[in-house]
This record gives C-alpha cells, sequence and structure tokens, in this order.
C-alpha cells in the first residue's frame, strides 16, 4: 500500500471514531451502521422502514391470469429481461380467480405476502390498500407521469386519502356486439354508425324492433342467473337513459336513479329482449356465437379476437358471420363504458430493500421503453399516452418492420396483422372508459343485488319496488 492510500485510510478511520465517540451516548463500541428508523405506513399496517438505497437482489410477483401474464412463458421472456439488466431476480406464482383471493387473503394473516402483485383497483385499493397492507406509490408518479396516464384509471387506482396503491399498466372498455349479417337481413344494419362503433338509445331500440319483426324470436337476454358478465348488463342500463350505478364520491349506489327504473321498464316491454334467469353472461356469448342471439351484451377485446370453438376466424360466428363490437347505446351516442384496469401493487412487508427493488420492477415495466413488451403481453390496451418518451398510443399499429416479426413465418406474420388490425380498431373505444366505480364499499353484496334484482324484474314484480329494495340492500353493505 502506498503512503497516500495508507494515510487516506488512517484518516477514515480516526473520523469515524471520532464521530462514534460523539454519538455514542455512552455505549462500549461504536455501531459502523446505524439501525434503521421506521415509520407509520399509510392505511395503517406494519411499521415500514425508512428509505434505503440497498435493493433486494430476489422479489416475489404474484399474478392474476391477465392475458398472457397468466403464461408462465410469457412472463417469464419479460422477467428474465429484467432480471438481465438489474439483477434482481423475479419468483412468479400464478393465481387463478377462483381461489386467488383466498391465497392471498392467507399469504397476509401468515406475514407471508408477496413484494409484489397485479390485478386491478377492486382489489388493490378498495381491498387491501385501505385495509392497510399495501405501500403507497405516489412518490412514483411525478406531473408527467400523472398527465400521461388516462384520468379515470388514475382516479380508479387512487384511494380516498390520497394513497395511490396501484401502479395501471393496461385497460379495456367492456362493450356489446352485433351479428352483423343479422342486421343487414333485417334492415337493421342502417341504426349502426360503423365507423364509431356507437349509436343511439332510439337506433338500438328501432334496430330490435326490426330484428324482432324479421326473425319473430329473443334478438337479446339480459341474463341475470348470477353475476357472470354483470358488467354488461349494468352499462346497458345506466347507458339507455343516463343514469348512473353509484354517486361520483363512491360512497353510495344510485341505481335506484329513476333513468335507471325508465330503461329496465323499457327493456321489459320491448319485444326482441327477455330477462334470462337461467344464463350468466358467459352463456349469452355462447348464444351468440351460435347465432342464436343476434347481440351480446357481455363482450370486450377478448371475444373480439377469439375464434370460438368453430374455427371461423377471430371476429366471427360459428358460421362466419362477421361480428362487430359496439358501445352501448346511449341518447347522445357517446357511451360511458364499464373499464377493466390492471396493474401492479406492492405489500408492505417491513423490508426497505425489497420495496425499493419492487418499486424498480414496476417502473420498468409501467414506465419505461420496456412499456411496450409488458402491455402487449397483456394482450390490452395502455393506460398511457407515453412512457419516458417512448410512444404508447399506436402500440397496436401493425409495423413489418418491428424486430419482434422475426423468424415468424408468414402464417404467423399474418395471424399478427389481423390481431393488430382489430386492436387498433378496437381503440375507439377506449375515449368512452367510464367512471370504475367497482371501488365502492359493499360491492360484493352490490353485484349479488344487482342479479337479484334483474330475477326479480323478469319475473314480473314490481319495476320500482325491486329497484328501490335491492339498491337499499346494496347500500347497507356499503354503510357497515
Amino acid at each position: 500500500m502506498n503512503k497516500k492510500r495508507l494515510l487516506a485510510l488512517l484518516l477514515t478511520l480516526a473520523m469515524a471514531f471520532s464521530l462514534a465517540a460523539c454519538g455514542g451516548g455512552g455505549q462500549g463500541s461504536a455501531t459502523p451502521t446505524p439501525a434503521p428508523q421506521t415509520q407509520a405506513p399509510q392505511g395503517g399496517g406494519e411499521a415500514t422502514p425508512a428509505p434505503s438505497n440497498d435493493k433486494a437482489d430476489e422479489i416475489t410477483l404474484w399474478t392474476y391470469p391477465i392475458g398472457n401474464w397468466g403464461n408462465e412463458a410469457a412472463v417469464k421472456t419479460l422477467t428474465d429481461a429484467f432480471t438481465a439488466e438489474t439483477g434482481i431476480s423475479v419468483t412468479v406464482e400464478y393465481l387463478a380467480y377462483a381461489d386467488g383471493d383466498d391465497k392471498v387473503n392467507s399469504a397476509l394473516t401468515a406475514n407471508s405476502a408477496p413484494d409484489l402483485i397485479m390485478e386491478g383497483p377492486e382489489r388493490l385499493v378498495a381491498n387491501w390498500g385501505v385495509g392497510g397492507h399495501m405501500v403507497d406509490l405516489s412518490d412514483m408518479l411525478d406531473d408527467t407521469d400523472r398527465s400521461e396516464i388516462n384520468s379515470a384509471v388514475m382516479s380508479a387506482c387512487t384511494a380516498p386519502d390520497g394513497s395511490v396503491y396501484e401502479y395501471p399498466l393496461v385497460m379495456t372498455a367492456h362493450c356489446m356486439a352485433v351479428n352483423l349479417e343479422a342486421f343487414k337481413e333485417a334492415g337493421a344494419s342502417k341504426f349502426l354508425d360503423l365507423e364509431n362503433h356507437t349509436w343511439t338509445t332510439e337506433d338500438f331500440l328501432s334496430a330490435v324492433e326490426a330484428l324482432y319483426n324479421h326473425y319473430g324470436e329473443t334478438v337479446g337476454a339480459v341474463y341475470c342467473v348470477g353475476q357472470g358478465g354483470d358488467q354488461g348488463t349494468r352499462a346497458l342500463v345506466n347507458n339507455l337513459y343516463g343514469g348512473t350505478f353509484t354517486n361520483a364520491e363512491h360512497t353510495e349506489y344510485t341505481w335506484d336513479d329513476p333513468k335507471n327504473i325508465q330503461a329496465l321498464e323499457k327493456l321489459y316491454e320491448i319485444e326482441g329482449i327477455t330477462f334470462d334467469a337461467s344464463i350468466a353472461g358467459g352463456d349469452e356469448i355462447a348464444l351468440f356465437y351460435q347465432g342464436v342471439l343476434k347481440m351480446a351484451f357481455c363482450w370486450n377485446i377478448a371475444q373480439q379476437l377469439n375464434p370460438n370453438s368453430g374455427n371461423t376466424g377471430a371476429g366471427k360466428t360459428v358460421t362466419g358471420d362477421e361480428i362487430v363490437f359496439m358501445g352501448f347505446p346511449s341518447e347522445s351516442g357517446e357511451p360511458q363504458l364499464q373499464g377493466g384496469i390492471w396493474g401492479f401493487g406492492i405489500f408492505d412487508n417491513g423490508d426497505a430493500g425489497r420495496i425499493a427493488a419492487a418499486k424498480e420492477f414496476i417502473k420498468y415495466m409501467a414506465d419505461s421503453e420496456h412499456t411496450v413488451e409488458a402491455v402487449k403481453t397483456a394482450n390490452y390496451f395502455s393506460v398511457r399516452s407515453a412512457a419516458e418518451g417512448t410512444d404508447l398510443s399506436s402500440i397496436w399499429v401493425y409495423d413489418e418492420n418491428d424486430p419482434a416479426l422475426a423468424g415468424m413465418s408468414d402464417e404467423e406474420r399474418l395471424a399478427e396483422q389481423e390481431k393488430c388490425q382489430i386492436m387498433d380498431e378496437y381503440t375507439k373505444l377506449m375515449p368512452y372508459l367510464g367512471d370504475y366505480y367497482q371501488v365502492t364499499s359493499g360491492w360484493a353484496q352490490a353485484r349479488t343485488s344487482w342479479w337479484n334484482m334483474l330475477q326479480r324484474v323478469g319475473a314480473g314484480d314490481s319495476i320500482t319496488d325491486s329497484v328501490a329494495t335491492f339498491a337499499a340492500e346494496a347500500n347497507a353493505a356499503a354503510a357497515g
């Protein structure tokens, strides 16, 4: 060792012992690294260590089946790239909706929750977030981020106290669909705005009348055997005359609005629409694919891309009729669509290093040049227009020079081109994404009360009384 390095080392040691003597408080020996201070977390969970510059070199992610984020091979491609760039390894567990919530709740009870979880605001914000289990991610969002992220999405990911418990990645808008060939045959296609995929309430009612007059049977079903696909029935009723499902503050259910009663009365009385207590949303889709129903109220991009069991190709019935997705009818022709939002949350496990590493994972996937791959893996739409200078607004425009196409066969390229064309066209519905009211308290009971109410309406009970009874039931759960 040369003299300069030796002198520097001696000075460093002298300073260390001097600082220890000044702050030792009578302790017999110095402590090189102070014990981490703690601060109370947002939402009242276990104490969270103060921020640390040290990041863990491994983290865990649990993900629900959100597009190909439920596909192990697809996710491994993403996590391997993340590990290669950051040195942080990711262990992934794949959840099913049937028992995923139970697994998470059991892990929370046992203090063994994962670092990261991927799902929607009704779980990450309204459930585990307000329950005090999640890390507030507000510090990850600057003014530019907030301007780039869809405002309705940002609102849904934010708790009433301003804490952000979900960093959003993708979204979609639920819609309805029509059998275009059936509409043409019945002379009802003139009521569709095929350019914008929208229509008015008047046009919808005229189309139903034309279809019924031509086919002489049910053309659309208000399914209500259970809650499956209930986003479709809610959107249909709310949009027809401009009713709402909750108030803007998400503290009260408002489906006893006279506008919703008017919509239910119209749907009940018009020939061609049936309240069917024997089917759920999935059953309705099957009947629509088979051509039995001429319209479906339970639809989204996943169905539009589905080649169905008839193998007739995406956007086709089993007999090859063209399926056109449509926004729900409204008086103005501009619907308020129910949406799906998915992103990442971090469980507050009291380890600053793992939290820091988890935040780096979120930044990599949801706000970087890599966000394109993360979004496309989900098979949905980006919640933001750009990410760190990368334009995401045209993410589904087919580019024959895209390096991702290298090595694909001609058949695979053609399939990718068709998918991109469908996805790009579907983006026309994204501006109609409405309020994400699924974060309202008492949500589980509200869903049950809704389909029970539809059954009573379909059975011929007083619509006004049925609406009042079941809306009150939902509000009792929200207040409790």
